[in-house]
């Protein structure tokens, strides 16, 4: 039914303003806002793929991963990000090593958050 539609994803802030400054400045994705839509930002992706941000009041962080960045040298991103700021989550049972990078179980990834808890991720692709 639907393999010929386009579709995206979408997921929920409590401070649009505060969640484009992180994505814009923070992190460098070019990024749009409609007004007249509420605040609703939209994240322009490479690969013309597009991520609608929204404000929500009553917002919960998600528990899940809801961004995937894919880095060639997961090391160079951790420490880019953290130059910028970015804090890695740490997750208890996880192997991460100092950085918060979990190497040698699948792809090497590494956690952060953006301004409204939701948890985004880096992770290595080669």
């Amino acid at each position: 039914m639907f393999k010929d539609t386009k579709a995206f994803s979408s997921f929920a802030v409590d401070d649009a303003d505060r969640a484009r400054q992180f994505y814009a400045d923070t992190l460098g994705l070019r990024v749009s806002r409609d007004d007249a839509m509420g605040g609703l930002l939209t994240l322009h992706l490479a690969g013309d793929r597009d991520v609608l941000v929204y404000p929500k009041d009553d917002h919960v962080p998600a528990t899940y991963t809801v961004l995937n960045f894919q880095v060639d040298d997961i090391d160079r991103a951790v420490d880019e990000l953290a130059g910028r700021g970015v804090r890695f989550a740490r997750y208890e049972g996880m192997p991460q090593d100092d950085k918060g990078i979990m190497r040698d179980n699948g792809p090497s990834i590494a956690w952060f958050t953006d301004p409204a808890g939701n948890v985004l991720s880096v992770i290595e692709q080669k």
